[in-house]
């Protein structure tokens, strides 16, 4: 008979509670539900805020978010589930950075704390109440860890770049000239 401890259960709470927040997050891109935008409308909001495509960009967002948040919860997979749920994160940091730190403020705070929650996850693993457990965590190695937050870090960093680098296009085009020609 296995003996579960303290570390298991925290590990559980945090992954039910964290997984459970992106699941209602990524619902919201994909479906509308909870009060979202569905991917139309989701789509038009990534649009605004530069990241192009934005239906594509819904899609991405909310596949990474509702999939990771399931897996997290489920404690499966867990290295590629927190780093699609951190990767997501990050790119509704950048959206929120302008804002600066606190929620209340419109900043990045909300989106911080849970992609850094997913990272952690991520990193320490799921626990024995976990299907990676149970199933002998086959789809959660050491060298999984690595790979995973390495592969999403260079992904997210190459669309938050393009993204910055379209947002400072556009700004530009709208700066009046200074002097005449």
């Amino acid at each position: 008979m296995t003996c579960y401890d303290r570390r298991d259960l925290g590990l559980l709470l945090l992954r039910l509670s964290t997984g459970g927040v992106l699941v209602a997050h990524g619902a919201q891109k994909l479906f509308g539900w909870f009060g979202g935008g569905g991917i139309e409308g989701t789509g038009k909001f990534m649009e605004s805020v530069g990241y192009r495509p934005g239906e594509a960009s819904a899609t991405a967002a909310g596949v990474a978010e509702m999939g990771g948040g399931t897996l997290l919860m489920l404690g499966l997979a867990t290295p590629a589930a927190g780093a699609a749920a951190a990767g997501a994160m990050a790119g509704a940091a950048a959206v929120h950075a302008p804002s600066g730190f606190f929620a209340q403020s419109g900043g990045y705070e909300y989106a911080a704390s849970l992609g850094l929650s997913a990272t952690g996850l991520a990193i320490t693993g799921p626990g024995r109440l976990s299907l990676d457990h149970t199933l002998g965590h086959t789809v959660n190695r050491g060298w999984m860890v690595p790979a995973a937050l390495g592969v999403t870090a260079a992904a997210t960093a190459v669309v938050i770049g393009m993204r910055n680098r379209r947002l400072r296009q556009e700004r530009e085009g709208q700066q009046e000239a200074l002097f005449e020609e």
